[in-house]
């Protein structure tokens, strides 16, 4: 690949996931399609739809010409109706011509990237007619292709990747969010500090400081006082942050030790995904 350095790892990852993302659908019998996702009123089939929508507008191509139905009543915003579009255009697809458009489509986004020269802050289509930089839109990429790979693994029960390239993207896009979640969304106090303590195969520990004006930094360095300590395993910290689980389901996986309250609020702001 030929992407700019910068963006080098965000291509490596988003190759990795939506290449293992190919290999977990390609032999699936077509009952295995229609099977519950973690993705919010998503089947295997939507996730994958989803997937091809997303890489093909990455492409360039023309978004299809289709009406929503009107009972789709998860639906409930913008970006919501955005989404399912190259969802819902798909629905009555075969089993094997979504795996065949899912690998033209890979092959062709390969190609791209290949001969991607462009530098990383230039202006390229966002959802919703907006523009985001390439970086921006590669990073996104990369992080939804790998989070999408997971409730694919989980409904087909193929456990696995959980730490691979993609993830790290994931952990930092999620952490990069977690000050916005405990200050102003959950109402940490000012003049606090919550830390964040994950363990298994993708361990880190990070301190959210909230100054006197009520403003969240994130550290890599321990508080000795912390006002809430949240303490969980890499799955579920994604599975919440992502939305793919309810705090209560998970509640026997998470520790909260201090104020129970704040802690509580943390929990339920928690999802950063739209």
């Amino acid at each position: 690949m030929t992407v700019h350095p910068s963006l080098q790892n965000y291509a490596d990852a988003w190759a990795h996931s939506i290449e293992a993302i190919f290999e977990l659908v390609k032999p699936l019998v077509d009952s295995d399609w229609n099977r519950r996702t973690p993705c919010p009123s998503w089947s295997v089939r939507d996730v994958v739809s989803h997937v091809i929508g997303m890489e093909s507008e990455m492409l360039g191509d023309p978004r299809p010409i289709h009406s929503l139905p009107r009972d789709l009543y998860h639906i409930q915003s913008d970006w919501a109706r955005y989404m399912e579009l190259q969802v819902d255009v798909r629905r009555h697809h075969t089993a094997l011509e979504n795996v065949s458009e899912l690998e033209y489509t890979i092959i062709r986004r390969n190609r791209q990237l290949r001969n991607e020269n462009r530098s990383p802050d230039t202006m390229v289509p966002a959802p919703l007619r907006k523009q985001q930089t390439l970086e921006n839109a590669m990073r996104a990429r990369a992080f939804d292709v790998w989070v999408h790979e997971q409730d694919l693994r989980y409904a087909l029960n193929r456990p696995g990747n959980i730490d691979s390239p993609g993830s790290q993207i994931v952990r930092d896009v999620l952490l990069a969010a977690l000050p916005k979640v405990i200050a102003k969304d959950a109402g940490a106090p000012p003049n606090s500090a919550i830390v964040i303590d994950v363990t298994g195969p993708l361990e880190f520990l990070r301190t959210v400081r909230v100054n006197a004006d009520g403003r969240g930094t994130i550290d890599g360095s321990p508080s000795l006082g912390p006002v809430v300590t949240l303490a969980t395993d890499w799955e579920t910290y994604y599975r919440l942050a992502c939305g793919r689980v309810r705090p209560a389901v998970v509640a026997d996986r998470v520790k909260l030790d201090g104020d129970e309250e704040l802690g509580a609020a943390i929990l339920r702001e928690f999802a950063v995904t739209p």
